[in-house]
């Protein structure tokens, strides 16, 4: 059932967000005169957040009528939700959401014909190319990491029907807001929920990709000790050289004090680890799907589950151990706290709205997946590095002619 939020609290946040976003407060303007999104219509399916708040204004405000979903079940303010309601946005989303609600809201949105897809985790794409209605759909965009690769398992079953923007693959998006975004807010989400010391705590790891970086390294900048695991040799190396432990899983199992999953894969930590772990190791998840945790095995070999606070589940094991598990095995950083900071998802979004002006644009006709226009992504750095007030040195004539020499 749908729950209403708090309207004055949720203008707050957004209002909040828009101070810190000041990339997509300078292309809101520019849309609010220039209406480049005039009839255009749009499904986004993404973290109800007050930074996303901020993207659907720019987006309404060169034109767009937007039909907003989550993108997690347990990711949505409830105020934010309240707020974008009372200035026009047509929504449906609310913290809790059950699994049948959440694609039912997923499903409303698509039934709204829209010219334009932006998704977070491709559920929404998914679930267009899963119908067979031929709606008006020309594009998409797609947020994040999870999301790319499912839109590239479409792209190479040759099922893709329209043209999909990676504004993952931006460097103004998955530099920033993948590795400083996830490395800090993850460990906020845990703080949060916990509230414990990481000074001296080892901390386990489970990928180094741009997101696994971040965490690795924030959680050594508080003092913790920190193990990474991969699967990938050079991925591993590098951890490695950055001066990381490396092993298996289940050997780090024995040794870590609090757990990150950060893979994008299925059961990285399993029962096998579960059964080895030390007394009151904590779980937690900063990958977009709850899938990285085995959480229904956890569950299984439990003798009991008390919950703690709203998002930390003590699973007492069969064994005798304890073992926390936060967020029920989904995104961290989002249930358990309030997600990116609003400075990194500057970019992101920023990414998010021009990518959506170039589709109107361009209306491509390939059906494929391919990469934010370099223009697009270096126009978002020089903003923000404006915004920085930051200058930087331009190449001289000579200096370009000797780089393009052979």
């Amino acid at each position: 059932m749908e729950k209403t939020g708090d309207l004055s609290a949720g203008l707050k946040k957004i209002s909040w967000a828009e101070t810190y976003m000041p990339v997509l407060s300078i292309i809101k303007q520019d849309f609010l005169e220039r209406k480049p999104l005039k009839k255009i219509r749009i499904s986004a399916t993404l973290h109800v957040t007050k930074e996303t708040a901020a993207l659907i204004k720019t987006l309404s405000a060169g034109g767009a009528e937007v039909f907003l979903t989550p993108s997690n079940p347990l990711s949505t303010d409830n105020d934010v939700a309240a707020a974008l309601r009372e200035i026009g946005v047509h929504v449906m989303a609310w913290r809790g959401m059950s699994n049948e609600e959440y694609f039912s809201a997923i499903d409303w949105a698509l039934s709204q014909k829209p010219n334009i897809i932006i998704d977070d985790g491709a559920d929404a794409i998914v679930s267009y190319h899963e119908k067979s209605e031929a709606f008006q759909v020309f594009g998409a965009l797609e947020e994040t990491t999870t999301g790319v690769r499912r839109v590239k398992a479409l792209e190479e079953k040759k099922a893709l029907r329209f043209t999909v923007i990676a504004v993952n693959n931006a460097k103004t998006k998955w530099l920033f807001d993948n590795r400083y975004g996830t490395g800090q807010s993850a460990l906020d989400g845990i703080m949060r929920a916990t509230q414990i010391l990481f000074a001296g705590k080892c901390v386990v790891v489970a990928g180094y990709g741009m997101v696994g970086r971040g965490i690795a390294n924030r959680a050594r900048g508080l003092g913790s000790k920190v193990i990474v695991t991969e699967v990938d040799p050079i991925r591993a190396l590098e951890a490695v050289m950055d001066g990381y432990e490396v092993m298996p899983m289940l050997e780090a199992a024995r040794r870590g004090d609090v757990f990150i999953t950060a893979t994008g894969n299925k059961n990285v930590i399993d029962i096998n680890h579960f059964e080895v772990m030390k007394q009151g190791a904590i779980l937690a998840n900063a990958g977009h799907f709850d899938v990285e945790i085995n959480v229904k095995a956890l569950y299984a070999i439990a003798s009991n589950v008390r919950e703690i606070n709203s998002c930390t589940e003590e699973i007492t094991l069969k064994n005798g151990k304890k073992v926390y598990l936060l967020a029920k095995g989904r995104l961290v950083n989002l249930v358990c706290a309030s997600g990116h900071p609003s400075e990194v998802m500057d970019m992101s979004f920023s990414n998010q709205a021009l990518c959506t002006e170039f589709l109107v644009n361009t209306q491509p006709k390939e059906k494929k997946l391919i990469e934010v226009p370099e223009e697009i992504d270096k126009k978002v750095a020089w903003l923000k590095l404006k915004a920085f007030g930051v200058e930087i040195d331009k190449l001289s004539y000579e200096q370009e002619e000797y780089l393009a020499s052979w």
